[in-house]
């Protein structure tokens, strides 16, 4: 294989066979049970990371069933989302962490998006008759039990679909150079695109988190439980942009407002 053809074809690992097709990535009948829940301040300042920052003490944990994702198939994922402001001082969603069972989105998850995708066994279903239940195992370990009650409450379709489509969301991606430092630190930011909300439901809700030194989602530990939502929707995972290099020469706060290219992987 000559040096051009590489440059043509190559846009992930392995090269000959990636493990996951180009984006963008259409998911239909996405299915979210977010439990919201308040937890402590000094943590979240000590994980956000800058210039972002933590606008109150929510985190918002979310179990979530993608039954037909193009390109990544049927999986199930689970992790932590912070709500902040960004530096351009509007309301966004930070990423912290990520916990799902497809190796597809793990390896394009953290390539592309930088998202802090790890390998577990997560589950969103009813149990029962009336209970909505999300559970996270790493290992043989739990580490997530979240339930809600099944559709108590229906919920604003327009209000719910204005929380994924409207507001920007980030993560931190670190890709190592060969001799171990960081050859790309930056902030991501990308967007849910052509959102259809096709139901939404709210209802009491309980979350409990254990500490696990691989999975620790217990770092941010559970005060009180705010509220619930459960929804399915349609909708893209669009590419993003890099919203502030951590490994530029100024890195300063002169990068608000401006991003850089496209990650047109």
């Amino acid at each position: 294989m000559n040096i051009d053809t590489i440059r043509q074809v190559a846009f992930a690992m392995p090269l000959h066979n990636p493990a996951y097709p180009r984006p963008p990535f259409r998911f239909c009948k996405r299915e979210y049970l977010i439990i919201s829940y308040e937890t402590n301040m000094d943590a979240l300042r000590a994980i956000v990371p800058e210039p972002l920052r933590p606008v109150n003490a929510l985190v918002h944990y979310e179990f979530i069933r993608m039954p037909d994702s193009s390109g990544f198939g049927n999986y199930t994922e689970s992790g932590q989302v912070i709500s902040v402001r960004d530096m351009d001082g509007r309301p966004a969603s930070y990423t912290h962490s990520m916990y799902l069972d497809d190796e597809g989105p793990i390896a394009g998850g953290r390539e592309i998006w930088g998202f802090p995708k790890k390998l577990a066994h997560p589950t969103l279903g009813v149990d029962g008759n009336d209970t909505l239940l999300g559970t996270l195992d790493y290992g043989t370990q739990r580490v997530a039990t979240g339930t809600m009650g099944y559709k108590h409450q229906t919920l604003d379709l327009a209000a719910e679909r204005a929380k994924l489509a409207d507001r920007p969301n980030y993560s931190l991606k670190v890709i190592p150079h060969v001799d171990g430092s960081a050859r790309v630190c930056e902030l991501v930011r990308f967007f849910l695109r052509d959102v259809t909300v096709l139901g939404a439901w709210s209802g009491p809700a309980a979350l409990e988190l254990h500490p696990h030194a691989l999975a620790p989602v217990a770092d941010l530990p559970v005060k009180r439980v705010v509220g619930a939502r459960h929804v399915i929707a349609d909708l893209t995972l669009d590419i993003g942009e890099v919203a502030f290099d951590y490994l530029a020469q100024n890195t300063g706060h002169t990068q608000h407002g401006h991003t850089s290219a496209l990650h047109a992987v």
